[in-house]
């Protein structure tokens, strides 16, 4: 089953164009990673400024991997202080 991440974001308009350029590198280091099964993030176009997330992990060690490595990455500054609403399953051992 793995652990799956699902949700989105809101990024205020004035921080828009920097998340957006800095999007395409964040998916593609994601799907680089081991372990990541599957990894989207997708702009809303009846909201603008929301991006949904969905995520897939083949484990909880691998989603650990994840969350540390984009935590100390270029999206985690271009991206700090916007709230994240998430909710992930399968962590259980």
């Amino acid at each position: 089953m793995g652990v799956t991440l699902t949700g989105h974001i809101d990024v205020p308009p004035h921080r828009l164009e920097e998340v957006r350029d800095a999007l395409a590198e964040h998916i593609r280091l994601t799907r680089a990673e081991p372990g990541c099964l599957a990894f989207d993030v997708t702009e809303d176009p009846d909201h603008p400024g929301r991006f949904a997330v969905a995520e897939r992990f083949v484990d909880a060690a691998a989603f650990a991997a994840h969350q540390a490595r984009a935590g100390a990455s270029d999206w985690a500054r271009i991206t700090d202080g916007i709230a994240r609403h998430y909710t992930v399953t399968g962590m259980d051992p």
